[in-house]
């Protein structure tokens, strides 16, 4: 099933005393390319995140955030004497000083620097890493939804686009026949204006070999499959992004080609409609996993 780039999740849970959220979301990117916030205690474990998210995201640019909360702040928190003492001498210094005027409320130094910390855990425990790698798993299980959602959509582009494209290919043909006659006439035409004599069939065998030189049946039969392979590849394969842009660049040459040799307003117009819509698929398959 195809899949965007684009995604986002996030999950939580709660173990020993902590709450432990976890964001991740993606963007398109040709590689994958990974960026993680994480607190101090989860630093060791840096790789095996990166790991887990490169084998379950395979590209794109991704970005967790963890965050860890205290459920139980207040037996947490804790009044670091030395540094409140020392705040408190110093400033009693400059007010005995008449440095600075005595405050009337000295309560400001609690909320000095160092003065109020909360308890950290010294190592991280088993069972809280493995709740926390259960809730990894799940926020990108959420991404990955979000991804397919966005999927379906991008496949409902890409589907009316290939149609659009092969749709303007067939009302080529009618442009075909009446190209050719007048091609015959017009150069017909300038000889006769030129008055000068020449021989019949001659120009009828130069005339073949420059419409031979004009002739896009190959282009057309290349076009009809390279639309056809676009769909089977987007159906059937399950990162196919990469090689869907390879495809789209085919489908843009033989386009190229057809416009170059058509020769016909009406065909190139056609071909400039098949370009508009390329251009749009080329825009979204950026997107596409």
């Amino acid at each position: 099933m195809l899949q965007s780039m684009t995604g986002y999740g996030k999950a939580s849970c709660e173990t020993e005393g902590k709450r432990i959220t976890v964001e991740v979301k993606s963007l398109n990117s040709k590689q994958m390319d990974i960026s993680t916030r994480l607190p101090y205690l989860f630093r060791s474990k840096d790789i095996e995140i990166r790991n887990l998210l490169a084998r379950r995201l395979v590209r794109g640019k991704v970005d967790l955030i963890l965050v860890v909360e205290n459920l139980e702040s207040a037996s947490d928190v804790h009044i670091n004497e030395t540094v409140l003492e020392s705040y408190y001498r110093q400033m009693k210094h400059l007010c005995d000083s008449n440095i600075v005027p005595e405050p009337k409320d000295w309560g400001f130094l609690f909320r000095m620097p160092e003065v109020m910390r909360q308890q950290e855990l010294e190592e991280l425990s088993d069972d809280m890493w493995t709740a926390t790698l259960t809730t990894i798993d799940e926020a990108v299980n959420r991404l990955v939804e979000f991804r397919r959602q966005e999927g379906l959509s991008l496949q409902a582009v890409f589907d009316e686009k290939v149609r659009n494209i092969a749709s303007l290919l067939r009302q080529v043909d009618v442009y075909e026949k009446e190209r050719v006659e007048k091609i015959k006439g017009r150069m017909r035409e300038q000889l006769e204006n030129l008055g000068a004599e020449y021989d019949k069939n001659r120009f009828e065998q130069e005339l073949i070999f420059y419409i031979e030189k004009l002739d896009v049946s190959e282009e057309k039969n290349r076009l009809r499959n390279h639309l056809k392979y676009f769909t089977e590849t987007m159906n059937g394969e399950e990162t196919p992004g990469k090689k869907l842009g390879f495809i789209a660049q085919e489908i843009g040459r033989e386009v190229n080609t057809l416009g170059s040799k058509s020769n016909h307003s009406e065909m190139q117009i056609l071909v400039v409609r098949m370009k508009d819509e390329l251009e749009q698929i080329k825009e979204q398959v950026l997107n596409a996993l």
